[in-house]
């Protein structure tokens, strides 16, 4: 299933924080005359494999590749490949990503989709985007653009707007954001809030903190504002003060990220009222400053009357992907070299086998759609808590095991019990249930 030693971009943590600002300066280095890097990938072919609809990611990166020398293939629609016909993600990429390609980007409706490709495809594999997982990629440039627009990322007051729930652009970018030490403020839509595995996610890893937050009038996004959340990792101590009747603050604002409703992964919920950023939004004080980003396609959330104010930067962004997109295939196929070391351990890591019954809760998850087929569901242990929380090893939703078993002796245990201690790690099998653990033929300890 692939060389061990190859680097694949499935989540935007699979690149350390000093590769990410080492591959901003390679950007600039492209995007400073874009057509002298011709010589650079010449020979190598890249396939962009996008099951879901793109006008942006797929462009940029087949611009990207074409100004680097390479060639292109594409399977630009779904109904046009053998996925019609019933083919696996995995076959299809094993058979293109070999004497076809040197290369593959890799677009899929079911989260996850991109691990699984990176998994069985023997060169490397970018995330186009995965269902409402990860966009990585879009992570890269919206952070480039930011970075360039401010001079930092550490420290900005960031405001994300709108579908925070589906978007995975938004998911990829608050884990980035809090990485670099951005402070970010969620003001979504009602309905629409920042999933809980993502804020658990930015708690554990990150050290952020939440808090309720009264953000300065904005007009066209003010309906939002009873659901605004200030999260931060840089003040803890400030933010220990407030409560839910002690709202936090925000009267600076350096960036406000606008978001569609993606109406694609979510049906029948009401979007009347969506917010929408126009020159009253930003004629107030807080946004005197602010940067107006949003990853396209707009649909009614920014007025286009706001396209021409110098803070509108939305266009720059599909912009600079064409270069930050370069350096990074430049980097993937060995063609430039960084001096930053990896992340410590990347993000493919196959961990514990959850054969036995342990099921990933994501119905949008690639093991309980196509993968059902040919994966073996799969999880990591994310730390030791109490109970053990796991991640799918796919599309990283978390499970708690409450309950520990030992193949050898089909028994199984109370996840504090302390015969659990006894059990090697790697010998362990976790359940969510009793009812999981009796249905896969194990029986309780106590009784047995």
């Amino acid at each position: 299933m692939g060389d061990p030693s190859k680097r694949d971009l499935v989540s935007i943590e699979d690149l350390s924080t000093e590769e990410i600002l080492e591959l901003f300066q390679h950007a600039d280095e492209f995007r400073a005359n874009l057509s002298d890097w011709s010589d650079v990938c010449r020979g190598a072919i890249m396939a962009t494999l996008f099951f879901e609809p793109s006008t942006r990611t797929r462009l940029s990166f087949e611009s990207a590749m074409l100004r680097l020398g390479g060639g292109v293939i594409s399977a630009a629609d779904k109904e046009s490949t053998s996925r019609a016909k019933g083919e696996s993600l995995a076959d299809t990429v094993r058979v293109v990503g070999g004497s076809y390609a040197d290369i593959l980007v890799v677009r899929h409706p079911e989260d996850g989709a991109a691990r699984v490709a990176a998994r069985y495809a023997r060169v490397p594999v970018i995330n186009g985007g995965d269902g409402a997982h990860e966009h990585p990629t879009q992570t890269l440039c919206d952070l480039y653009t930011l970075w360039k627009e401010k001079g930092r990322l550490e420290g900005l007051e960031v405001v994300l707007c709108g579908d925070l729930r589906y978007s995975r652009t938004i998911h990829s970018f608050c884990y980035a954001l809090a990485r670099f030490g951005a402070n970010i403020v969620t003001m979504p839509y009602a309905g629409f809030e920042l999933p809980d595995y993502v804020l658990h996610r930015l708690t554990r890893d990150y050290g952020v903190q939440t808090v309720a937050a009264s953000v300065a009038d904005l007009p066209g996004l003010a309906g939002s504002s009873n659901a605004a959340a200030y999260l931060t990792a840089s003040k803890p101590h400030q933010l220990a003060l407030f409560t839910s009747l002690t709202r936090f603050e925000v009267n600076r604002i350096d960036a406000i990220y606008m978001t569609r409703a993606q109406r694609e992964r979510h049906a029948g919920e009401d979007t009347a009222n969506y917010p929408r950023l126009g020159r009253n939004t930003l004629g107030v004080e807080a946004a005197r400053d602010a940067r107006v980003m949003h990853p396209l396609p707009r649909v009614d959330e920014i007025d286009y009357d706001v396209d021409d104010d110098p803070r509108s930067i939305y266009f720059r962004q599909a912009e600079l992907g064409v270069p930050m997109r370069m350096a990074l295939m430049a980097f993937l196929l060995g063609k430039i070299q960084l001096r930053a070391r990896p992340p410590a351990a990347t993000s493919v890591e196959p961990g514990i086998a959850g054969g036995a019954g342990l099921r990933c809760r994501n119905e949008r998850c690639i093991t309980n759609n196509e993968g059902v087929r040919y994966l073996q569901r799969d999880f990591r242990l994310r730390a030791e808590e109490s109970p053990p929380m796991l991640a799918c090893a796919y599309c990283e939703r978390e499970i708690e095991a409450r309950f520990v078993a030992q193949e050898s002796t089909r028994l199984f245990h109370p996840h504090a019990a302390p015969a659990v201690q006894a059990i090697e790690i790697a010998k362990r099998i976790y359940f969510e249930s009793e009812a999981q653990a009796l249905a896969a033929g194990f029986q309780p300890a106590a009784t047995a």
